[in-house]
């Protein structure tokens, strides 16, 4: 499987050749299974663009864009910082259901995909306190929804303004009113 294809475009986003090198090499450590599945397992948290074959490919491609076009509203985000945030949403939910895919959503999801990221760390050219900046988005991006009834595991929530944004351009690619056209997996 070519993993990478699924994301060209959203790899094109990020300015720092260096940065396209280690998303392309973090893409494909994302288990197979994460480009088939929906974005949610009982369709009440997505949009119907997200649900289906493909569709937590696409909330992620709507993720990041949401966060491209926003940012031409922010201004104190350095170009460095919109590659960690493109990284860090593309990222995300890349383990969703685990490793070694399991039935239900793992809640703990972020810290599995922050683990995954820094066990590979020495494999990026990005330094490590970069790497751990983009794994902290990561790791919060469930924003005040960190606790859950089923799971003993207490998620960080978004401390500073970059894990805000990740978290908010989650948030809003996963709004059921949203209706987001894709051709293939493109969006138009």
């Amino acid at each position: 499987m070519n993993k990478i294809k699924y994301f060209e475009k959203e790899i094109s986003y990020i300015k720092n050749k260096e940065r396209q090198d280690d998303i392309r090499y973090l893409i494909n450590l994302i288990p197979d299974y994460f480009f088939k599945i929906p974005a949610s397992s009982t369709g009440k948290y997505h949009p119907k663009f997200a649900s289906g074959e493909h569709g937590l490919v696409k909330h992620t491609k709507v993720a990041v864009r949401i966060a491209y076009d926003l940012f031409e509203t922010v201004t104190n985000f350095t170009d460095e910082d919109k590659d960690l945030i493109i990284m860090a949403l593309i990222m995300h939910d890349s383990v969703k259901k685990g490793m070694v895919e399991e039935e239900y959503t793992r809640f703990d999801h972020p810290l599995l995909a922050s683990k995954l990221i820094m066990e590979n760390v020495k494999n990026l050219k990005s330094n490590t306190d970069d790497i751990r900046r983009m794994c902290m988005m990561i790791e919060s991006h469930m924003g005040k929804w960190n606790t859950n009834k089923y799971s003993k595991v207490v998620l960080p929530i978004p401390k500073d303004e970059y894990q805000r944004f990740v978290h908010r351009c989650d948030y809003m690619a996963s709004r059921n009113y949203l209706n987001v056209k894709f051709e293939k997996l493109e969006i138009i």
